[in-house]
């Protein structure tokens, strides 16, 4: 009936819009976009329906013929070579992506038993940097900064943070205090400039507690 043509298109439409806005949320976290997702679900169509689109010798299949195949590729996908996989974890941010294969290779066992295991790591890596930083090797600083970056977003996960949030979040509250400081000057008809290093902690830690 008509009207159920309208029902259907109305929640279809629906359907679609609440699509739309979760590929845009997370599109603006870095994560993924609309056409990740499209390509995606094309991707699956084509791997998991080989009798359709004939990408394998799939002449002559029975009904049942194609239902043990659907179960096999399933089957192939759920045991891929994790390292595999993660060579497929290359869009978005970087704290995103390091999220993303932490919590792949915890799913095999790879993983920390605990926070204070993960947080005994990142320790660990601190001082690698610290001794890195004293032999002022730029290589070495370079690569340990970034295992104590990796370790840091290991203890985030361990804890049920999101690194990539709680960043977006620390970079929000520092433009508001730093604005905070930037208005307080013109308020003394000063300049940033003007302002000694300590004015503007002391600014600082007014922000801190004006704007909590």
């Amino acid at each position: 009936r008509e009207g159920d043509i309208s029902e259907i298109r109305d929640e279809l439409g629906d359907l679609l819009l609440q699509v739309v806005f979760q590929a845009q949320m997370y599109s603006e976290q870095g994560a993924f976009d609309f056409q990740d997702v499209v390509q995606a679900i094309c991707q699956k169509l084509v791997r998991r329906h080989p009798h359709v689109f004939k990408t394998e010798q799939c002449d002559r299949l029975t009904q049942e013929d194609v239902s043990q195949l659907w179960q096999q590729i399933k089957q192939q996908e759920k045991q891929g070579k994790p390292a595999a996989r993660l060579n497929e974890i290359k869009h978005g941010p970087a704290l995103v992506q390091a999220e993303q294969i932490q919590k792949n290779v915890a799913k095999i066992g790879f993983d920390f038993p605990d926070v204070n295991s993960a947080y005994r790591k990142l320790e660990e890596e601190l001082l690698e940097l610290k001794e890195a930083i004293y032999h002022q090797n730029s290589d070495e600083i370079m690569d340990e900064f970034g295992d104590c970056l990796f370790s840091l977003i290991n203890v985030g996960r361990k804890l049920h943070v999101s690194s990539e949030m709680a960043l977006l979040s620390t970079i929000h509250k520092f433009r508001t205090r730093f604005a905070f400081i930037e208005d307080q000057a013109i308020q003394q008809q000063r300049t940033l400039e003007q302002l000694s290093l300590e004015e503007m902690d002391q600014l600082w830690e007014q922000a801190k507690q004006q704007l909590k």
